[in-house]
C-alpha cells in the first residue's frame, strides 16, 4: 500500500504523493547470523529504528521500533511492538466466569499494549486493585496499601512479583499510579509488560487453580458414589466378610 514508487496518501500529513525509497542500514551482527537493530532514513534524513527479534519455540519474528528522529538531530525513545499487533494472552476460562470486569480490563490491556503501554499500563493497575480487593479481600485506601495487605496470604513466588509492582512502577516518583488506578501516565521501562504477568499469576491463583480443584475433586466424588462410597470425608467402605 505504501510502497516505494507508488501513488497515494501519505498516513502522516494526508498529503497525496509519490512514496519515495528510504535508506535503510544494519548494526549488530554477530557471527552472520543477525542483527539486533535497522535504521531506516528518508531522503529529508527523519529516521526511525526497529529492533528484530525471533522466538525459538514458534519460529515467528518478532519486530518493535524503539526511537525515531521526527527532525534534526533530536531523537526520541518509544515502545510500539509492530509485529505481532497483539501478544498471545489469552483470558482463562475460570476468570470469565468468576469475574467479567477482570477479564475486560485484562483483555483490553493486552490488545492496547502494542500502541500504548501507558494505556495498557492504566488498565492492568485497575483491573490488580481490582482483583486484590475481590479475590484477595486486600484491604486500604489505595493501591500499594492493598498490596501490603495480601503479600502474607500469597505463595512466596508471586507474592514478590505482585510486590515489584510498587518498584518497577516508581509509586514513589508517580503515587497517582497508587491514588489513581486507571490513570494514563508515563511508565517505566518494562513496567507495562511486567503487570500482565503479574496478573496472569494472580488470575492462576485466584480463579484458575481453584477451579480445576473443583473440578478434580467433583471427578473424584462421581468415581467414590461408583463404588458405593458417597463422599469424599469418612472411612472407605469395610468389606464384607466372606461367607463362611
Amino acid at each position: 500500500m505504501y510502497e516505494a514508487e507508488s501513488t497515494g496518501k501519505c498516513p502522516h500529513c494526508g498529503v497525496a504523493v509519490r512514496f519515495e525509497p528510504v535508506s535503510c542500514s544494519v548494526s549488530g551482527q554477530w557471527n552472520g547470523k543477525g542483527v539486533s537493530e535497522l535504521t531506516a532514513i528518508t531522503l529529508s534524513n527523519h529516521a526511525i529504528l526497529l529492533r528484530p527479534s525471533g522466538c525459538p519455540a514458534c519460529g515467528r519474528p518478532i519486530l518493535v521500533v524503539f526511537r525515531q528522529r521526527p527532525d534534526g538531530d533530536t531523537w526520541h525513545d518509544i515502545d510500539q511492538t509492530l509485529w505481532p499487533e497483539s501478544a498471545l494472552r489469552p483470558v482463562p476460562e475460570a476468570v470469565e466466569k468468576a469475574d467479567p470486569d477482570a477479564a475486560t480490563d485484562f483483555r483490553e490491556a493486552v490488545a492496547v499494549f502494542p500502541k500504548s503501554k501507558k494505556a495498557s499500563a492504566a488498565l492492568s493497575r485497575r483491573c490488580l486493585q481490582h482483583v486484590l480487593v475481590e479475590a484477595g479481600d486486600a484491604t486500604g485506601p489505595n493501591l500499594s496499601v492493598q498490596i501490603d495487605s495480601v503479600l502474607d496470604k500469597l505463595p512466596t513466588h508471586l507474592a514478590e512479583n505482585v510486590d515489584a509492582v510498587r518498584k518497577i512502577g516508581n509509586f514513589a516518583v508517580h503515587p497517582s499510579k497508587s491514588e489513581n488506578t486507571g490513570e494514563v501516565v508515563a511508565v517505566e521501562p518494562g513496567e507495562a509488560e511486567w503487570l500482565l504477568e503479574v496478573l496472569e499469576g494472580l488470575f492462576d491463583f485466584y480463579y484458575v487453580a481453584p477451579a480445576r480443584n473443583e473440578d478434580r475433586r467433583a471427578a473424584l466424588k462421581e468415581r467414590l458414589d461408583d463404588i458405593g462410597w458417597g463422599g469424599l470425608k469418612g472411612p472407605p467402605p469395610t468389606a464384607e466378610p466372606p461367607a463362611e
